[in-house]
């Protein structure tokens, strides 16, 4: 029988790289001078304007942001009456009114103020609301007179415009709650009915 050869290990011989010929060397360089480096794109520097523009877009944002929390709206608080000062006025009730004009609610005192002068009736008007107030009565009836064209009766015309301002007056309000027109049986617009405060 043949024996088989063992495997040749040795490293095969080296291989040396051809020389080129004046042909190929020629068709090297032609290409070599084709080829033309990678090259990175180049930055693109951002121009004075736009970069103004950008600038001033921050600034915006920043200004508009609000700088702190949101303050809440303001309430709008009525200044306290003071202590010593009388209440508001306060206009009858339609019931009461109807009452009034038809019986059911008694009138108990009247004040009639025909031809006083101005200065007159103020002061007779105070004392007698007074004296109502301190004897605790609730409804009277204040007559002023509906005023006439003429001299003589002048007067009365001005005291239908001055009584309803003097109950407005401070003095008069710690006295009176209210006042209104009367019905036609009691005078009309010639007089007044005047609730009272009772006095403490």
């Amino acid at each position: 029988m043949k024996r088989s050869r063992p495997p040749d290990l040795s490293p095969p011989p080296s291989r040396r790289r051809r020389a080129l010929d004046s042909e190929e060397r020629e068709l090297w360089e032609t290409v070599t001078k084709q080829i033309k480096p990678l090259r990175r794109p180049p930055k693109v520097e951002k121009s004075e304007s736009s970069a103004q523009g950008e600038e001033d877009a921050v600034t915006k944002e920043v200004a508009g942001r609000p700088s702190g929390p949101a303050a809440s709206p303001k309430q709008t608080t009525v200044a306290p009456r003071p202590k010593n000062s009388p209440p508001p006025l306060a206009p009858f009730g339609r019931r009461e009114r109807s009452h009034l004009a038809r019986g059911r609610k008694e009138i108990e005192a009247r004040l009639d103020l025909h031809g006083m002068t101005q200065a007159r009736a103020h002061r007779a008007l105070i004392a007698f609301l007074s004296r109502a107030s301190e004897d605790g009565l609730t409804f009277v009836l204040v007559i002023t007179g509906k005023g006439r064209s003429g001299a003589l009766d002048s007067e009365r015309g001005v005291l239908r415009r001055q009584v309803p301002e003097w109950l407005g007056l401070p003095e008069f309000r710690s006295l009176v709650v209210g006042f209104e027109e009367a019905s036609i049986g009691h005078g009309g617009a010639g007089a007044l009915y005047v609730r009272l405060r009772r006095a403490r």
